[in-house]
């Protein structure tokens, strides 16, 4: 009698995975511009079954065809991010048993619980006073072995003294970027891919190359300027100037989740 309570096994799983699906899919859009237009997706798609469910054939034809035309369009648009969320199925954090239950749970990675953040901004402000230059990736859910391997091994905990020593310019570990897993320095003297794209021209190649990272991973990173002492956060391959240490934490601590 009353059909629509009757829910199936097969009915829940496929909600739970379309909810993590789209869970997955806002973490890897959030805080870009692409978020905005996977947004304007959503309400068009939702209005095509709308207007399905209500027989209304002119319109819900309309918004049908206009969505299933738009799939190359799409797959162009949001190519990096498909690259990134591609990566991130792959990578072997997200696969392994510990992380898998993790992520699938929504809880905190081990990044987002441990990174001592507090202490990685309070470095880059001392560096900054001093215009001492430096490049710090945070890895995330991505594994980034393959530019790790470019640069030496370190596993030291994060404290501000070790990093102001890592950059200082007579330190023969302050070329190339270091790499923080959780609350550990994993590797200095990296070498990161450098981006394509193109930057103002009072930007080097620090910045260039944590654009170039970020836009082939979920990695995030804080790129201290050996000319000015200003402090840039960058992210999905775009970066802002930070004055208040402040808001950099806050920042920080949101995308870590």
């Amino acid at each position: 009698m009353l059909d629509f309570l009757d829910i199936s096994f097969t009915d829940i799983l496929d909600v739970v995975l379309v909810a993590v699906l789209l869970y997955y899919v806002y973490k890897l859009l959030r805080g870009t511009v692409a978020i905005n237009i996977f947004i304007g997706i959503a309400i068009i798609f939702l209005m095509w079954k709308v207007t399905q469910a209500l027989e209304m054939e002119m319109l819900s034809g309309i918004l049908g065809a206009l969505i299933g035309g738009g799939v190359v369009a799409l797959i162009i648009v949001f190519q990096q991010e498909i690259r990134r969320f591609l990566l991130m199925l792959g990578s072997t954090k997200f696969t392994s048993k510990r992380n898998f239950l993790k992520q699938l749970s929504f809880l905190k990675s081990e990044v987002q619980i441990e990174t001592d953040i507090d202490t990685l901004v309070n470095a880059c402000e001392a560096m900054g006073k001093t215009k001492t230059g430096a490049l710090i990736v945070l890895e995330r859910a991505q594994n980034l072995d393959f530019v790790k391997a470019s640069g030496d091994t370190m596993n030291t905990e994060i404290n501000q003294p070790i990093l102001e020593s890592i950059f200082f310019k007579n330190s023969p570990l302050h070329d190339g970027a270091i790499i923080i897993n959780g609350n550990t320095i994993v590797s200095t003297r990296v070498v990161l891919p450098l981006s394509d794209k193109e930057i103002p021209t009072r930007f080097g190649l620090r910045h260039r190359a944590a654009i170039g990272i970020t836009e082939k991973t979920d990695a995030l990173c804080l790129v201290v300027s050996e000319e000015t002492g200003k402090i840039s956060y960058i992210k999905d391959g775009g970066f802002v100037l930070f004055e208040n240490s402040f808001e950099l934490v806050e920042i920080l601590k949101s995308d870590l989740i």
